[in-house]
């Protein structure tokens, strides 16, 4: 496919597809120095717009991509892979959408393929860890001399992300255990859901990108570079090691709504405990006040003075012994 790089000053858009779909081209030197010159490019990074029907069938058109990883772009997604084809490393990793993005916070896709001279990458959503490894090229902060690299880069730039999430819900429960303790935990609850719904998104990430590398390391160690099966390596490493944090994190908050569920059933359990010893401590009085209210004739103390007071006396009498005797039952 012939496609260049727009002429100096007239820089393709990282926000905004051009006719073909394609959000940018940025071509590398051999030291992993962006250039402007695609005739001294050693390799060469692409970004489409997946959603993009021009993006679609540029990339269906593209006859230097194996048929395989035409298809694994264009096809409806079927969940985070990592697999090789031919000389072509390819796959979906998962990556936190955009704070721009209108779904925020969620779990975004990236597509690529990558092979020595060439990055193909895809996304329908705005994304974290793209956006932010595009502005370190942008600004020359960052050198990439393959295309194994920047996506090493950008799958850090996720596990970096992931570290400061984990921090900030660390922090997070922290507080919750204090105010749960501190018996100030009646508002707790939605904190904690959200902190737990949180938790869930990290750790599906987290779990899904050590079961790819782990997949890429046994599956093709003795097809790919070393460069490759060491990056892997890595990466895998470094998402286990977030993985079982998530999931330190994740028992932790179980353990604290279950404290705060223990909490709720034993005031719960307090308030049904005072409407039992009521309605005991009620029922004598209003038997008797149900009795004296018949409108029959023989009823007792009707013509005496003090009637209502002695009704009164022996109810609370009755009243009084109820309430001892329940409270006796309560506390044997």
């Amino acid at each position: 496919m012939d496609i260049t790089l727009a002429p100096e000053g007239t820089d393709l858009s990282p926000y905004l597809p051009d006719e073909h779909g394609l959000f940018f081209i940025y071509h590398f030197t051999a030291e992993g120095v962006r250039t402007r010159d695609a005739a001294a490019a050693h390799w060469t990074w692409r970004s489409y717009q997946l959603s993009d029907m021009r993006a679609r069938h540029e990339i269906g058109a593209d006859r230097a991509l194996p048929a395989p990883v035409r298809e694994a772009f264009l096809s409806a997604s079927h969940g985070c892979h990592i697999d090789l084809e031919d000389d072509w490393l390819y796959g979906d990793l998962p990556d936190l959408r955009h704070d721009y993005s209108a779904e925020a916070g969620g779990l975004g896709h990236f597509r690529f393929a990558l092979n020595d001279t060439m990055l193909v990458g895809a996304r329908k959503q705005p994304l974290q860890s793209v956006d932010n490894i595009r502005k370190a090229i942008e600004n020359g902060s960052r050198k990439f001399r393959s295309p194994a690299e920047l996506i090493e880069a950008v799958v850090g730039q996720s596990f970096d992300g992931m570290v400061a999430e984990l921090a900030a819900l660390g922090d997070s429960l922290d507080g919750i255990e204090d105010r749960i303790v501190c018996d100030a935990w009646h508002n707790e609850r939605q904190s904690l859901v959200d902190a737990r719904r949180h938790l869930v998104v990290i750790h599906r990430q987290m779990a899904t990108l050590t079961n790819l590398f782990r997949h890429l390391d046994h599956s093709h160690r003795n097809d790919l570079p070393d460069s490759i099966n060491d990056m892997a390596a890595r990466l895998s490493h470094r998402a286990q090691t977030l993985h079982y944090d998530g999931e330190q994190l994740q028992a932790r908050a179980r353990l604290l709504q279950d404290e705060l569920m223990a909490k709720l059933t034993t005031q719960s359990n307090r308030l049904l405990y005072v409407l039992s010893v009521m309605t005991a401590v009620l029922l004598p009085m209003t038997i008797i006040s149900g009795l004296f209210g018949m409108n029959v004739g023989g009823l007792p103390l009707v013509d005496t003075p003090m009637g209502f007071w002695v009704v009164t006396a022996v109810s609370m009498v009755i009243a009084g012994a109820t309430y001892l005797f329940v409270r006796r039952l309560g506390q044997m």
